[in-house]
């Protein structure tokens, strides 16, 4: 079995840096690219992966920035000095437009979030949209390649179609991955790990699978089997 891929990325979605730790700490070898978001970032999120990146390790900072344009390039900006490799931003134009020009020449990859995966299609009218969420996935899908960023947070379920109408040459990062049977939660677009990299994907973020095994550990390393037979 394979030990450990760059593709899956694990969520340190915990309450506290200390619950977070114990997470890396479990899972070794097992991962070696991890999502830090917003609920770590005021309690020692940028520290954590300061000391992850100083372990060998990849960081996905899951942000989300969302500000006028100069306040998102300074953010971006002073987020580049940490090293990490991707960050998000929501996907309107003058926002990804605004990361784009903060990364500078530095090799943070910048990813546009176009839908949330706990969105569907009646949470979107209630917020006032006019796009159903495949349709305003796709209309932001070109809106960041026009902006210049590297590529796109979206559901699996929209993956495949992202790939034929778009090509081949940008990150797509899928959240809401579930093995076979696993619980989904509050997610709304799920997909199995091979499922998803089959239609395009090209990193997994998986949490709750991992975190709420017992053996976390070993269920990564059974993701990472089932991801090193998929083909996209």
């Amino acid at each position: 079995m394979p030990n450990h891929d760059s593709r899956l990325i694990v969520a340190l979605d915990k309450p506290t840096i200390q619950d977070a730790q114990s997470v890396i700490d479990t899972l070794g070898d097992a991962v070696s690219f991890y999502k830090i978001g917003l609920q770590l970032l005021p309690i020692g999120g940028m520290q954590l992966a300061a000391s992850l990146k100083a372990a060998g390790k990849q960081v996905f900072l899951d942000y989300k920035l969302h500000d006028i344009p100069a306040t998102v390039e300074k953010a971006t900006r002073s987020i580049t000095g940490a090293g990490c490799d991707f960050l998000t931003v929501h996907a309107e134009p003058a926002v990804m437009r605004a990361a784009a020009a903060g990364r500078d020449d530095s090799e943070l990859k910048i990813l546009g979030v176009t839908v949330m995966t706990c969105y569907d299609d009646a949470m979107l009218v209630e917020m006032g949209y006019a796009y159903k969420a495949r349709d305003l996935v796709f209309r932001r899908v070109e809106q960041a390649l026009e902006a210049g960023i590297d590529g796109v947070v979206a559901s699996a379920q929209e993956a495949g179609e992202i790939r034929q109408r778009f090509g081949g040459d940008f990150l797509i990062v899928t959240p809401g991955i579930r093995p076979a049977g696993a619980d989904i939660g509050d997610q709304k677009r799920v997909a199995t790990p091979a499922s998803a990299l089959a239609d395009g994907a090209t990193h997994l973020v998986v949490g709750r699978p991992i975190h709420g095994a017992d053996n976390p550990a070993q269920a990564a390393r059974e993701i990472v089997a089932e991801m090193s037979g998929a083909t996209g």
